[in-house]
């Protein structure tokens, strides 16, 4: 396993004793390949190990499925879309996707916020995937199910709840955001990634699709035997992007604001405090609070933002707390399982008392 920190001129905490945290907080981690990875005000420590023989590339420079921890990414392009005015929040994603289409009441009411926050009625896959995907589950259940077909079961679908009514997680409305914002610039959704979050961001190790041979992690099933790479087919925004771990950390860096300081172009300074704002609330007493694309718990020391992501033989974790300069990202080659104690680590890493202390 190895540290490896790097500090600008004017280090605010100690690298070391980050590390010895980050050191501690692995222990509790079974995967082939795990990095643990802060960032605090610009100082990076990464925590990498692992049960593994480490490959050509060192750990934090591989790139990791996210699976759903991709959301993120996918709000804060909307955001940005909406800043420049190029579409709002409460367009219809019918009526962008298939002008005069007939759809259900129901659907029609569906706008790209309803999509974003998980508020849209839709259920978290359509109805019609699961007799291609349960033959080869635990292979590629998602690659058959190619965009055209997203669209098509979006546009027939009959949601259960009024949109607006009802929180339920959907990959499947995520996905159809996705097309629609493709749909409403004219741009594949790659290219408007890039365009719009990634090369901003200087997110060059950040990507859709498997990178160069021996560039990516190879994920593992919970018997240490490797998964083939994930194909998201049509569900691309919901959980296709790649990253290695020093990129993540970037990207929530733009979030912290930290001592990187705010992007200098106003529409994406304001997406990206968009997607930090609390929009809703849900469950028990509303007891869980949600931005547009982020699940935040209250801590004593203030607010944690955070989303985490599975692919078929992978997991990721990313974290910050809003305005301290502090975020947590973590990755690991192993399917999740229910005993699994990724999360809850990062987790804890991301809300461990000593970085709340030397604020």
């Amino acid at each position: 396993m190895t540290e490896v920190t790097a500090a600008p001129a004017t280090a605010p905490v100690s690298p070391a004793a980050t590390a010895r945290l980050l050191a501690e907080a692995a222990r509790a981690v079974d995967a082939p390949d795990l990095v643990l990875a802060v960032s605090r005000n610009g100082v990076r420590t990464v925590h990498t190990g692992g049960s593994a023989e480490p490959g050509p590339l060192p750990r934090e420079l591989m790139a990791y499925e996210l699976g759903s921890a991709s959301k993120p990414y996918a709000g804060l392009l909307l955001a940005r879309l909406v800043a420049q005015g190029r579409v709002r929040y409460e367009d219809r994603a019918a009526d962008l996707l298939a002008p005069g289409f007939p759809v259900h009441p129901a659907v029609r009411r569906i706008t790209l916020r309803h999509l974003l926050t998980h508020t849209s009625g839709l259920p978290g896959l359509p109805a019609d995937f699961y007799p291609q995907a349960v033959p080869r589950w635990s292979t590629d259940p998602y690659g058959g199910y190619p965009a055209d077909r997203v669209v098509r079961a979006f546009l027939r679908a009959r949601p259960r709840h009024r949109p607006g009514t009802r929180w339920r997680y959907s990959n499947f409305a995520v996905s159809v955001l996705g097309h629609t914002l493709a749909a409403a610039t004219g741009t594949p959704w790659e290219v408007l990634l890039h365009q719009q979050v990634l090369a901003p961001l200087g997110l060059d190790a950040t990507r859709v699709r498997p990178g160069p041979d021996g560039t990516d992690a190879v994920g593992h099933r919970r018997d240490g035997t490797p998964v083939p790479a994930l194909d998201t087919g049509g569900f691309t925004a919901a959980g296709a992007v790649r990253a290695t771990p020093l990129d993540l950390l970037t990207f929530l860096e733009a979030h912290t604001g930290g001592a990187a300081g705010s992007p200098t172009d106003s529409s994406l300074a304001a997406a990206l405090t968009e997607v930090t704002r609390p929009v809703l609330r849900r469950g028990l007493r509303h007891a869980h609070t949600h931005t547009l694309t982020w699940f935040q718990h209250p801590t004593p020391y203030g607010p944690v933002l955070f989303h985490a992501g599975a692919t078929l033989g992978q997991q990721a974790f990313l974290g910050f707390r809003p305005g301290t300069g502090l975020a947590v990202a973590a990755t690991a080659t192993r399917r999740v399982h229910r005993a699994d104690t990724f999360v809850a680590t990062a987790y804890g890493v991301l809300t461990e008392t000593p970085y709340a202390v030397e604020q």
